[in-house]
């Protein structure tokens, strides 16, 4: 037997233990209603008017484009969602006739909508009906598809082909028009696996045949091009392991900063044949410093059997030069060590006689010389000392 007990004396007081039920919170407003404070009643009833909830008829609605709301208002007024969406269709077709593919796409939209629209009660359906729809449907999307193709919509067309296709599996537009697509998204395969499942209904179409050509010779084209760019690749590869063999081969001390300089095309390399280990000749990229003039040259290709000298030949005299104080038998060259020290390159001293000793390290793919007049180099040399300490 259930137990009764009576009220306390203070029932009227809340107790500490009493359970507190939270305070009921607003949900928010759409955003178009977020400004309602600044609004008049009659604004806000204008305002809520524009949602279909609250519609009290089609005058309501905007003239904002909205697709559902266009096929609403046709089925008021039209009659049947087939013969709606036929309509639509037609609309399509004769943008589509004009080239106008954006405006056509949007009349197939409609059409596809209408046919989402509830029934009216005079328009129960029934096998006749539903076939209509399922070919009005069948229709709109491989005609959209059309719009989508020309309008680049790559993406959208394969969507609507395959909602072809799993309507009617041997409309051979949608087949077209999603091979057409993948081949645009070069998705190559999958072009060619659609063409040929159009091919396999209708064997005899020119424009299927003629597709699945373009598409293989594509792909092969494709395969030739990823097989040329794999031997290039393990060329390079074998290339770069034969510079780096040559390099320790000759005894040369390379360094890489972290921050290396752009040297476009120029760089350290073999010639006559990168593969060829003994018998190539190493070039290097050559900085020819004037530090006492802030000038430079850049040699591209200096080989390891070439001598300052032979290149001077060439460079002087000096545009800049206005004492004439640069001349092949008025100059030395200097080279900076690893230890910071300073190296006299001779003149008829072939480049891998000084690299290869040891004391002089390659940083960058670079070889860096100081060309100086004889007569001031001892003066630059103090002051290089200087700077060390």
């Amino acid at each position: 037997m259930s137990r009764i007990e009576e009220l306390p004396d203070d029932y009227n007081h809340p107790s500490s233990t009493a359970t507190v039920v939270p305070a009921m919170s607003i949900p928010p407003l759409p955003p178009h209603l977020t400004n309602t404070n600044k609004m008049s009643v009659d604004e806000v009833a204008a305002d809520l008017k524009k949602l279909p909830f609250f519609m009290t008829s089609m005058d309501d609605a905007t003239d904002e484009e909205n697709v559902e709301m266009e096929a609403i208002r046709a089925l008021m007024y039209e009659g049947t969602r087939a013969e709606v969406a036929e309509g639509f269709r037609e609309q399509g077709n004769e943008m589509a006739k004009a080239k106008k593919w954006a405006d056509g796409k949007e009349f197939y939209t409609k059409g596809l909508a209408a046919l989402r629209v509830e029934r009216k009660e005079e328009d129960p359906g029934g096998e006749e009906k539903d076939k209509r729809e399922r070919n009005v449907k069948e229709a709109c999307l491989v005609n959209r598809a059309l719009c989508h193709l020309e309008l680049k919509n790559f993406r959208s067309c394969t969507l609507d082909c395959q909602s072809v296709l799993a309507l009617a599996p041997t409309n051979v537009k949608a087949h077209y028009r999603l091979s057409l697509a993948l081949l645009a998204l070069q998705k190559l395969p999958d072009a060619l696996f659609a063409c040929a499942a159009g091919l396999a209904h209708h064997p005899n179409n020119s424009a299927l045949v003629a597709l699945h050509a373009r598409i293989s010779s594509q792909i092969s084209a494709a395969e030739a091009l990823s097989s040329k760019r794999i031997q290039e690749e393990k060329r390079r590869k074998k290339e770069a392991e034969t510079l780096i063999a040559a390099i320790k081969l000759r005894k040369i001390t390379t360094r890489t900063t972290e921050k290396p300089p752009d040297l476009e095309d120029a760089a350290i390399c073999l010639v006559p044949d990168p593969l060829a280990l003994t018998t190539s000749t190493l070039t290097f990229p050559l900085l020819l410093l004037y530090p006492l003039h802030a000038q430079s040259d850049f040699i591209k290709a200096f080989g390891e059997e070439q001598s300052i000298n032979r290149h001077l030949e060439y460079l002087l005299p000096l545009p800049w030069d206005e004492k004439q104080e640069y001349s092949q038998n008025s100059v030395e060259t200097y080279m900076e060590t690893k230890e910071g020290g300073l190296l006299k390159w001779g003149k008829k001293v072939p480049l891998l006689k000084v690299l290869s000793g040891g004391k002089v390290e390659v940083v960058d793919g670079i070889v860096r010389a100081n060309l100086l007049p004889k007569a001031r180099a001892e003066e630059w040399i103090q002051e290089m000392k200087k700077r060390k300490r």
